[in-house]
């Protein structure tokens, strides 16, 4: 089956797992996605991630984390840009999650990064998730 957008894919499916207490997931492999994956990595809300090989595209095996008494750490994570209608923010008007508390998941010219990062660098480029 072909899929449109594996950004939503993957993002549903970690949302789908957390909702049911599993401790890793598997979603689709592409750069973008490995890339959202690296930045949950780093931002702490996700344990780690590997990529397994299928013989096809291959896999990325997330590993969720969860807090000290199982509470769920990922609030609400939701996709901003879409296929059908991409948005764009200049580093004046990337956004502030919960007023820095939540990311923002931008893809820029110089790879996939946080919103803090792309206001460290200065670079601005697609929204693509936010993570609260």
């Amino acid at each position: 089956m072909a899929l449109s957008d594996p950004i939503a894919d993957m993002l549903t499916r970690i949302r789908n797992a957390l909702e049911n207490k599993a401790k890793t997931v598997e979603c689709l492999n592409s750069g973008v996605c490995r890339g959202i994956a690296q930045v949950l990595v780093d931002e702490g809300y996700v344990t780690s991630f590997t990529t397994v090989e299928d013989g096809r595209h291959g896999k990325i095996k997330i590993a969720l984390k969860y807090g000290p008494r199982g509470e769920i750490l990922i609030n609400k994570i939701h996709r901003e840009s879409k296929p059908g209608r991409r948005v764009y923010r200049g580093v004046a008007a990337l956004p502030r999650p919960i007023q820095g508390l939540g990311i923002a998941v931008m893809s820029t010219s110089k790879g996939v990064m946080s919103d803090r990062k792309a206001r460290d660098q200065r670079v601005g480029g697609e929204l693509l998730c936010v993570v609260q």
